[in-house]
């Protein structure tokens, strides 16, 4: 007999306890197979695509997109055996036959129960998945049954006495409605009126004689509409999304929710709990640029994107070698410091829908061109949004390129659980003394934040003192790896 499966909205990874659905890729009537995907869900870290744990039949979508729902509960639910006969099936004559009056079904049965929803009926086996999604109303539902039997009406009715049909008064005449109170304007300036959806009584006239002028409606119609500011951005900004506009024009609110709500949470915890200390350094990188302009020639590194984070990235993980202690976190609860033996190097992006650091597993382990192609698959899938949220937990130790943007510097605020950030700055054509007279190098600035419970000053200089070398002279990486 027919299954009813409900379908609940799963944890999608680390302890989350609420997602909204986004998308949903199957309606009421259609043919699912296992495995086959059913919704998109959007997490506090990222958008997830959630598979159907049975083959069946859609009966019912109990979530709407845009909704946000707890972890549990049911989103859809699957018959997972549409071709079974109903529970009931061939009872139903032989209690008419013995004279017992007959129970009606409910309209809707708990899961399980062989009764399938009203409006929706039992889709036959040869039923595929419908090209588009439904968005008219549901059916509605089936009226009640008549009753078994109604009293019998008189077969005559008596005959009415006759009375006597007293005069009536006269209707009095309807009031003569009196002509409205028009506004004075000419036929172009009353067209323009129309057009711009403007009521000239409501005009104030300022033409000879009371007369409504073309100028005083534009004047009035600019007045009155809603304009937003010539730097906003159109509707198609992704900020936008979702928001609304205040009735002046002048807002527009957008409810935090998601990635964005995520990111808050944990900065304003971080930014609060760990002492963040930041030092800076201004660094020659010349001899880096030269280095990335001849590997991006070299036949072996033809397949990915060399850029000079890739050597601040491979410079980081050396000084990290050198600097163990700084790959470390606070474990407040337990009141102990947790030392890392692997690097799990993050790389914040920024997306449309919000910030996001996913790592690169065990960086440490890396050549060169490997992490090359870690970090270009990483920022690749957080750009589209589809970073999951195993690629942003265990982080070690960040990187932030505010340099993308044209910022020289900045004091990154900490990733949650680690005990360090770097801030990679523009890099610029600057003078420069180099080797005793002025030059034009290649110059940027490097940003250290850390947590002063784990790192002192001493430790973060050396460390960040250590990145600015190999920066400076990519071949000290050898000395020291």
């Amino acid at each position: 007999m027919p299954t009813h499966q409900q379908f609940r909205l799963p944890d999608a990874g680390e302890g989350l306890t609420e997602a909204e659905i986004v998308q949903w890729h199957v309606a009421p009537g259609d043919t699912v197979e296992v495995n086959q995907q059913l919704v998109e869900i959007e997490t506090a870290k990222s958008l997830v695509e959630l598979p159907c744990p049975w083959a069946g039949v859609v009966v019912e979508i109990l979530v709407t997109e845009g909704t946000t729902v707890d972890v549990g509960t049911p989103i859809v639910v699957v018959d997972t055996d549409p071709d079974g006969a109903p529970a009931d099936a061939g009872t139903g004559d032989a209690g008419a036959a013995a004279g017992g009056a007959a129970t009606p079904e409910p309209a809707a049965q708990a899961e399980g129960s062989g009764a399938v929803l009203v409006g929706y009926g039992v889709a036959g086996p040869g039923g595929s998945r419908r090209a588009r999604r439904s968005t008219g109303a549901a059916a509605p539902a089936a009226a009640p049954a008549a009753p078994a039997a109604a009293p019998a009406a008189p077969a005559v009715a008596p005959a009415a006495a006759a009375q006597p049909v007293a005069p009536q008064p006269a209707a009095p005449a309807p009031a003569v409605p009196q002509p409205a109170e028009r506004a004075l304007a000419k036929p172009p300036v009353r067209k323009l009126a129309r057009d711009l959806g403007v009521d000239l009584m409501s005009v104030d006239p300022t033409g000879p004689g009371g007369i409504v002028t073309r100028e005083d409606v534009v004047a009035h119609h600019e007045r009155s509409t809603a304009r937003e500011l010539a730097t906003y951005a159109g509707d198609e900004e992704p900020w936008r999304e979702g928001g609304s506009v205040t009735p002046d024009g002048r807002q527009t609110r957008v409810a935090v929710r998601s990635v964005r709500k995520r990111t808050a949470e944990a900065m304003v915890a971080s930014a609060f709990t760990a002492p963040h200390v930041s030092v800076f350094h201004t660094v020659d990188v010349t001899r880096t640029m030269r280095l990335v302009e001849r590997l991006r020639g070299d036949r072996e590194f033809a397949d990915v994107r060399v850029t000079p984070l890739l050597i601040t990235a491979k410079a980081l993980l050396v000084a990290v070698d050198r600097h163990p202690e700084i790959n470390a976190s606070w474990d407040d609860a337990a009141q102990e410091i947790v030392y890392k033996h692997y690097v799990n190097l993050g790389i914040a992006a920024a997306t449309p829908r919000g910030l996001v650091v996913p790592n690169v597993k065990d960086a440490h382990r890396l050549d060169l061109k490997g992490l090359a192609q870690g970090i270009a698959s990483l920022t690749a899938t957080a750009r589209s949004g589809r970073t999951s949220p195993s690629d942003m937990s265990d982080g070690t130790i960040t990187i932030t390129n505010v340099g993308v943007f044209g910022i020289d510097t900045g004091t990154p605020i900490l990733n949650p659980g680690e005990a360090a950030i770097l801030a990679f700055g523009a890099i610029r054509q600057q003078p420069w003394v180099h080797k005793g007279k002025i030059r034009k190098r290649w110059v940027t600035q490097l940003a250290l934040s850390f947590d002063h419970r784990l790192v002192d000053g001493e430790l973060g200089s050396r460390f960040l003192a250590d990145v600015a070398r190999v920066l400076e002279d990519p071949a000290q990486a050898l000395v020291w790896g």
